[in-house]
């Protein structure tokens, strides 16, 4: 049994390594190496860097960029970073499996972002949404997981 796993300042973290969405694999299995946490980018490299991660899907990964933005930028785009981040999750629980927890995050995530005007960092929100609102039900009916890097949205327009 490992002791419990510390970051630099003491907090618990887990050391084990994870898979592509985000799962804790084994001590000592090889998984997807992880986002580092606390970056702060531009919204252009925050869009750039998500999408990738979206692409390959691993939209676990992709939430961690979006929640970096959220708690670095400035205070007024914290609701798209935020509903973004929700959004990556839904994707993320869809592809797990879970399909309750998908489709509520899916629905939370549109719900944040849906009045938000323009096309704010040139991020395609009414096509989020309308991505985002399709796939909750989608995955509500289906059941099974989808599969996170087909599903993946395209931030600049729906895929």
């Amino acid at each position: 049994m490992n002791a419990r796993d510390r970051d630099v300042e003491g907090r618990a973290r887990s050391a084990r390594p994870r898979d592509g969405l985000g799962r804790p694999l084994e001590y000592g299995a090889s998984g997807v190496e992880r986002q580092p946490e606390g970056v702060v980018r531009s919204p252009a490299e925050t869009v750039r860097e998500a999408q990738r991660l979206l692409d390959a899907g691993m939209p676990f990964h992709a939430h961690e960029v979006f929640e970096d933005a959220w708690k670095s930028g400035p205070e007024a785009a914290a609701p798209l970073w935020r509903g973004l981040a929700q959004l990556a999750v839904g994707l993320t629980h869809a592809a797990r499996g879970n399909a309750v927890g998908g489709a509520r995050l899916l629905r939370r995530g549109a719900a944040g972002i849906e009045g938000l005007a323009g096309a704010p960092y040139g991020i395609d929100v009414p096509g989020l949404v309308r991505w985002a609102l399709e796939l909750a039900g989608r995955v509500e009916r289906a059941g099974p997981a989808v599969d996170a890097a087909r599903e993946a949205p395209r931030l600049g327009g729906t895929s």
